[in-house]
């Protein structure tokens, strides 16, 4: 999506902001919901600037490279694809004009991505993030006796999993690893308290991590469960979010 000036202002370069779909969903999840006008609506109220936002397919990858090695999602969107956005499109390309968000899925992906790589994301967003608290353990008892969780995640972390590869993609030990570096990103997450995944208490076990260690975030758990319509109803306070670490440093650079 193309902010009204792009073409207007042609030497003018903008913020960039990834949004990471959930599963079972592709880079047209954003069109279908209604998000590109939702957007529209926000800058007609003056609520939020110009910005490009990119959505990207991210099919049921978890936006991370599998444990065996064959689906190198991340590679792919890290050496590729973002820097062939970046150079295609007016994008400033500096790390505080950067951020990610994403639902559900996309919310586990934009948290990893911004947490494994500080250094390249300002700001990060999810909704209803999928912050699973079982245990490896748990989770190869679960794939053992082909549970929800045996479809979901076998493919992408192993079947049993891969516990190294677990950790080294968790958002939650990266962290704890990378604390210092996060400490100076703009973070939100957002949760409906009904989520039928039991995805709040990810969430909740994430708010109360970063508090602990002292990193600055904005946490909330609204009434609703794991839907569309709970996701459109909070979708625009993501965009705001976004919008004020970009205005932000903007406004320091100045």
């Amino acid at each position: 999506m193309l902010p009204s000036s792009y073409e207007k202002e042609p030497n003018k370069k903008y913020p960039v902001l990834y949004f990471l779909h959930g599963l079972g969903e592709n880079e047209q999840a954003l069109v279908r919901s209604g998000g590109w006008g939702l957007i529209e609506d926000l800058q007609r109220q003056h609520r939020v600037g110009d910005f490009l936002l990119i959505a990207v397919e991210g099919r049921g990858s978890f936006f991370i490279n599998s444990a065996d090695g064959r689906d190198r999602y991340s590679d792919f969107f890290l050496a590729e694809f973002l820097p062939y956005v970046e150079s295609r499109h007016r994008a400033i390309g500096e790390r505080n004009s950067r951020g990610i968000t994403g639902l559900s899925m996309g919310g586990y992906g934009a948290l990893r991505f911004a947490f494994a790589h500080p250094e390249m994301f300002g700001s990060v967003s999810a909704q209803s993030p999928a912050l699973i608290t079982e245990s490896p353990a748990e989770i190869n008892a679960d794939l053992r006796n082909g549970g929800p969780m045996a479809n979901l995640l076998g493919g992408v972390f192993g079947d049993p999993v891969n516990v190294a590869h677990w950790r080294q993609n968790s958002p939650f030990d990266l962290a704890r690893k990378n604390q210092i570096q996060i400490t100076h990103q703009a973070i939100y997450i957002n949760c409906g308290q009904q989520d039928e995944y039991g995805f709040a208490a990810g969430a909740t076990k994430m708010h109360q991590q970063l508090s602990a260690e002292g990193i600055q975030h904005e946490f909330h758990l609204y009434p609703g469960g794991h839907s569309g319509n709970y996701f459109l109803s909070h979708l625009g306070e993501t965009f705001e979010f976004h919008w004020r670490a970009f205005a932000g440093s903007a406004a320091r650079v100045r």
